[in-house]
């Protein structure tokens, strides 16, 4: 099936947002001292390598050199891609950093 060139932008836009959701998170993870691997596979113990993660995590900076990203931030956007069982592990992990 070939598709129209509105539909392969709305496609490269969707890809390009999921990126930016992956990098957010990564970042978050490095500014907390956090292992973005880690709480994946908690996240999603059977799911295989998560290639856009490690992608990500590459092109994460120090956490001297990053913005504050809140964990509200984070939350909201891995549960508007569907990431529901990360925001729910990083939001476990901010409750027992907390107590």
């Amino acid at each position: 099936m070939k598709l129209s060139r509105k539909d392969q932008l709305i496609i490269e836009n969707y890809q390009n947002e999921e990126q930016m959701m992956v990098l957010i998170f990564a970042q978050w993870c490095v500014n907390n001292n956090l292992d973005a691997i880690t709480l994946y596979k908690e996240a999603y113990p059977s799911q295989p390598e998560n290639k856009a993660l490690l992608e990500a995590i590459e092109n994460t900076v120090p956490k001297e050199e990053s913005e504050e990203i809140s964990i509200e931030v984070v939350q909201q956007v891995l549960q508007l891609f569907g990431n529901d069982d990360l925001a729910f592990v990083i939001e476990e992990v901010a409750q027992k950093r907390e107590n």
